[in-house]
């Protein structure tokens, strides 16, 4: 069995830290915002480290110029989602880049499951290694 020594999901930026406050996630919005990104909030109960393409909630916002129109989306993800994990996506559409520029999460379920390392043998005396989140053994709907 594989733990996490900090018991959290550590995907995306400041992950290590303690988790954001409002005010902070939305100074990281505004921050964002005078670079040109544009925002969008994504959601999953399967946060495999592979599981790079989580559901979106709602539809980018690229004309976006406030903070505010962020925290209303984050805020009915929230309330839509209270137990799955919810991250902001910042993209920057500069020619050349068109790519994730900041990526962190801002909702996390009561309790992280973790991970699992499972060793599979092979011929040659080969190992293969797969990590599996504990959240996947419950169908989904039911994991949190």
């Amino acid at each position: 069995m594989m733990t996490n020594p900090t018991g959290r999901l550590t995907q995306g930026q400041f992950s290590f830290l303690p988790n954001l406050s409002d005010a902070e996630i939305s100074l990281q919005i505004e921050c964002g915002l005078r670079k040109g990104y544009a925002w969008s909030v994504e959601y999953t109960d399967d946060p495999h480290p592979r599981n790079t393409f989580w559901e979106m909630f709602g539809m980018p916002m690229f004309d976006l110029r406030d903070a505010a129109g962020v925290m209303l989306e984050l805020h009915n993800c929230r309330k839509t989602f209270p137990h799955h994990y919810i991250r902001l996506m910042a993209f920057d559409s500069t020619r050349g880049v068109e790519s994730i520029a900041m990526s962190f999460i801002v909702n996390r379920p009561p309790v992280e499951p973790g991970f699992g390392l499972q060793r599979q043998e092979g011929p040659g005396r080969t190992l293969r290694y797969t990590v599996a989140p504990y959240a996947t053994a419950k169908p989904e709907g039911e994991r949190y």
